[in-house]
């Protein structure tokens, strides 16, 4: 039996839409599949059998995050296959942070009206990222809400588990003065600060259509950039060098999040002429007239992660980010004697 409600239709919510999109996602979803998943789409839970091979103590580490404010920008651009990546990464390059490999992910998507293309746009891109982070895409939930979003207006979170073992979780524990700090460029402003963004450039009335000098295309081109997923080549640096801990840098900037990895003692001291700015950066600060203490407590700056790994595995550490995908890789600064879990930018 087919299941159909023409009153719930006429409130708004179009049941027969829902499985439309479920079955455009399908061949996205089946992208991600790894050996771990059991089963398919449309029961009640995932299903995921995780591979303990060689693990003596295995421990899950889960993320929880959303697109935010963003999505406006795919909104005013009609283009949502790239957002999906955004919530995937900021999912799984919080998950990598303790060392953990990513397993599966789920989505949510909550819209004012269930467009089955746009739909399947999204989990395009939700499923691209789940490939580049080795993450099984094993469900997720689509929500047709009219009268809480507008119909054009929908908005997408993720959840994330991993695992690792126990012994290699990484606690900073072993970090000490002298060890390196490598920075992992962005690719962007990848998806924090929007609402900073928005302000400065007005974007509801035509300034995504701009084109700066410095910017190899339009503004909204430009700030719809997916967040780049750190998964494959910072769990490579892990298995050839001595880690000390990781920074995703996020909302907050650098900030909030360098110190959420450093130990009592220790600050990370980070040479700001080192960083490799975008010029999106520049065009920010100058147009909304931003002070640079405000640039780096909001924004990335460049920088999407930050590793400390000990002094002489520094060169080993860039080898490894470099041969899986991260060859812009560099170091950025040093940990040095100083204020409680700080960060020093001179």
């Amino acid at each position: 039996m087919i299941s159909e409600s023409a009153s719930y239709r006429a409130a708004g919510v179009d049941i027969t839409a829902g499985y439309k999109a479920v079955e455009l996602m399908k061949k996205h979803v089946q992208r991600t599949n790894t050996p771990g998943v059991l089963g398919g789409l449309g029961g009640f839970g995932g299903l995921f059998k995780p591979d303990l091979t060689g693990m003596a103590e295995p421990v899950l580490v889960s993320g929880t995050d959303g697109v935010g404010t963003k999505l406006k920008i795919a909104f005013l651009m009609d283009k949502h296959d790239t957002v999906g990546i955004d919530c995937v990464a900021m999912c799984v390059n919080d998950v990598v942070c303790c060392g953990a490999a990513p397993l599966f992910f789920l989505d949510y998507i909550a819209c004012g009206k269930n467009v089955p293309e746009r739909i399947a746009d999204i989990v395009s891109g939700v499923a691209e990222g789940c490939v580049q982070s080795g993450a099984a895409l094993i469900g997720g939930e689509t929500a047709e809400m009219p009268g809480f979003y507008g119909e054009d207006e929908y908005d997408l979170a993720g959840f994330a588990v991993g695992i690792v073992d126990r012994a290699r979780i990484l606690d900073n524990s072993s970090m000490r003065p002298g060890d390196a700090v490598i920075a992992i460029p962005s690719s962007g402003v990848h998806s924090n600060g929007f609402s900073l963004v928005r302000r400065v450039f007005d974007v509801e009335h035509g300034a995504l259509e701009k084109r700066y000098s410095e910017l190899g295309g339009t503004l909204g081109e430009t700030l719809l950039t997916p967040t780049r997923i750190y998964v494959k080549p910072v769990l490579a640096m892990i298995r050839a060098a001595r880690v000390r801990a990781l920074s995703h840098i996020t909302g907050g900037g650098f900030y909030e999040n360098v110190p959420r990895s450093i130990p009592a003692g220790l600050t990370a001291r980070i040479e700001k002429a080192k960083l490799r700015t975008p010029p999106i950066f520049d065009i920010l600060a100058r147009e909304g007239n931003i002070p640079e203490r405000d640039m780096y407590n909001t924004f990335n700056m460049g920088v999407g992660m930050c590793a400390v790994v000990a002094a002489e595995d520094a060169d080993a550490a860039l080898a490894a980010l470099s041969e899986n995908g991260a060859a812009d890789a560099y170091v950025c600064g040093e940990i040095a004697e100083g204020a409680e879990g700080g960060v020093e930018l001179w």
